[in-house]
């Protein structure tokens, strides 16, 4: 068992975190992961509603008594979903730890201090990583340009950012994008990492609830078989081709 600064954070057995997954991320892969001893990451905004939110948190602790956390991102939007009131729903149903996304988490930090939240936030850049760290994040993710979702717009990629970020940083650091097993986690701890975080390699288990289809085509696929997208609009987006 591999102890970390970022394990015993988060009172898990292995420095491997689930990342918050949009339509994915909901109790039967969440509990899995977290009866495995890693650490299982609720999508707040798949559920449709806080209300929703607070009886998936209830379901997946039918199915688990090892901790987990809930995502929230912040993103802008013309209608954007009532984030007050899902963080509400969150610190509520008692979760200690949250993996915040998007924009800031600073508007959110006092209430989730106040209930004593442990909160990582996921960064796709160092300047980003110390605004976390000095608006009170206990730990960060650094995305780097290898990650599905969005990796930012400098394309820079995770051995060279994980060891820039752990280096500039106190709080622990853990390196998403391009990490995806035993071998990969140890060159993430030897890059000065505390933990991984995986998420498209979590879709293709049988917890998992996307089709088996595309579950076997990612199965299939080769080093070539993403594109980027949405790059003349400074929102970039790494996605399987099809």
């Amino acid at each position: 068992m591999l102890k970390t600064r970022i394990t015993e954070l988060f009172g898990i057995r292995h420095p491997i975190i689930q990342g918050g997954m949009q339509w994915v991320g909901t109790g039967e892969l969440v509990s899995a992961v977290a009866n495995a001893g890693a650490l299982g990451v609720l999508t707040a905004l798949t559920q449709p509603t806080p209300e929703a939110l607070g009886k998936e948190i209830e379901r997946t602790r039918e199915m688990t008594d090892q901790p987990f956390g809930v995502n929230l991102t912040i993103l802008p939007a013309i209608t954007p979903p009532p984030y007050e009131e899902y963080a509400q729903a969150i610190v509520g149903s008692g979760i200690k730890i949250v993996e915040t996304a998007g924009r800031s988490p600073e508007p959110f930090m006092e209430l989730f201090k106040a209930y004593d939240v442990k909160v990582i936030h996921k960064c796709t850049s160092v300047r980003h990583a110390l605004k976390a760290q000095a608006v009170g994040c206990d730990a960060v993710t650094i995305d780097g340009f290898e990650c599905a979702g969005h990796p930012g717009e400098d394309d820079i990629p995770s051995l060279v950012l994980l060891p820039q970020a752990a280096e500039a940083l106190d709080v622990p650091v853990a390196g998403c994008g391009g990490f995806s097993d035993a071998k990969s986690l140890v060159a993430a701890l030897a890059l000065g990492g505390e933990a991984i975080v995986m998420g498209t390699r979590f879709m293709a288990t049988k917890e998992s609830l996307i089709h088996q289809n595309v579950k076997d085509k990612m199965t299939e696929a080769d080093e070539r078989s993403t594109n980027l997208m949405f790059r003349t609009m400074h929102n970039t987006a790494r996605v399987f081709k099809n």
